[in-house]
């Protein structure tokens, strides 16, 4: 249900990704405020709206939280399809970030209750299969609708499996707070308490630093992958979305599972391990996909595509199953708001912004190839991701045995209290 309800509020992304050069031409836009309204005003309404959510999901009913996120999420992609002018898309936009930023936050502190650590890496790995899978449909389903019915009625057709998708999960999921025997109220820390114990961490500085990083030159990048494929190898909205289905979601399925698969057989408790792989990972996929954007043949191009969406996959189970390691049971949802907080709004919000700026002022000098330098360019970025987590895995270990050691001892003042 949890990868359901992930799924549904990733995949209006792209679905968006192929309606831009429709959207582009159907309000007079060009690729600066393409890129600044799938970009950094997307992720500020994203970033804003994620903390306070955040708060309450470490103290109340998640399930409740995951519910109103999707049912609202639902309503506001409805309401893309009925824009005339920028600011009204600009608006609608806004409405689903904040329904997307109470999804994950909620999620992950449910699932890091039934895995211990060992297990966490491929049950996140497992849950961010919701990704993938959002694009899988995004790109088959949403190719197809705006290809036959246009992107006002695709976006207007794709809003109701949102609002199904809330009640069902209403019905269906169970707090896990409401069951358990023992209840002690215990003070939450403010978000400033939070983010002053999280940032003492040297861990958690690296680790947040690569996400915004690799947010801005990875999610960036990936924003503009449909209208390259429709720019620079002519394809349509229904063929560009199949070979990013293939390509994207599909490598990206098989990355996500695989990557927390690996890590909990191979390298399980030896965080250490996992985030130096991922660092040798995370150079090979920048030298792969700048071939991809710079080969003149499409089929290269996607397959290199695929490659580099399993490569970047590969980090999901075991990077999310640290960042949980790292935090204390009140502190797991708003630790994963404040990381989106500021990858989304540093990366995601500035990646696409940047990347059509570049390409604007590209396009002068190499006309319709002014994205795939642009997009090439994007792809340096990958050695001061690597670097990050790099040192990240010096002090891991360290770092994850000192809160369950913290936490063991919480919980043993916490039963003789009950005593």
């Amino acid at each position: 249900m949890l990868i359901l309800i992930g799924a549904t509020s990733y995949f209006d992304r792209f679905v968006f990704s192929l309606a831009l050069e429709a959207i582009k031409q159907d309000l007079s836009l060009n690729d600066s405020q393409i890129g600044f309204m799938s970009g950094i005003a997307f992720a500020g309404f994203y970033a804003i709206a994620g903390i306070p959510i955040a708060r309450w999901a470490d103290r109340g009913n998640r399930v409740t939280i995951l519910s109103l996120s999707v049912g609202l999420l639902g309503i506001m992609v409805s309401l893309c399809g009925m824009v005339i002018n920028f600011a009204q898309l600009l608006i609608a936009r806004a409405g689903v970030a904040v329904g997307e930023a109470g999804t994950v936050p909620a999620a992950q502190s449910l699932i890091t209750e039934y895995f211990n650590r060992k297990e966490r890496p491929r049950a996140m790995g497992i849950y961010f299969m919701c990704y993938p899978v959002s694009m899988i449909i995004g790109y088959i389903v949403g190719g197809w609708l705006i290809d036959f019915f246009g992107w006002r009625s695709t976006f207007l057709l794709l809003g109701i499996p949102g609002v199904l998708i809330a009640l069902v999960a209403k019905l269906s999921l169970r707090e896990s707070r409401l069951f358990k025997e023992r209840k002690v109220v215990l003070d939450q820390p403010s978000v400033k308490q939070v983010f002053l114990f999280l940032w003492r961490q040297q861990t958690f500085r690296q680790i947040l630093l690569s996400f915004c990083v690799v947010y801005f030159f990875v999610m960036g990048a990936m924003q503009w992958s449909a209208p390259f494929l429709m720019r620079i190898h002519s394809m349509d909205a229904v063929e560009a979305g199949m070979w990013l289905a293939f390509s994207w979601g599909i490598g990206g399925l098989l990355g996500g599972y695989l990557g927390g698969h690996w890590a909990t057989r191979y390298a399980a408790n030896k965080e250490k391990i996992q985030l130096r792989v991922m660092a040798v990972n995370i150079i090979v996929y920048g030298f792969i996909s700048v071939f991809g954007y710079l080969t003149e043949n499409s089929h290269i191009a996607v397959f290199c595509f695929f490659l580099s969406a399993f490569l970047v996959n590969l980090a999901n189970g075991p990077i999310f199953s640290m960042i949980q390691s790292l935090v204390t049971d009140r502190m797991r949802s708003v630790t994963v708001a404040l990381v989106f907080l500021f990858a989304n709004f540093i990366g995601y919000g500035l990646g696409p912004w940047v990347v059509g700026i570049v390409s604007d002022l590209l396009h002068s000098q190499f006309g319709i190839d002014s994205l795939r330098y642009a997009l090439a360019l994007s792809c340096l970025g990958v050695v001061w991701v690597a670097a990050h987590y790099w040192k990240a895995s010096n002090t891991i270990e360290d770092g994850i045995n000192r809160i369950e050691s913290e936490q063991a001892s919480v919980e043993h003042n916490k039963g003789d209290a009950c005593v």
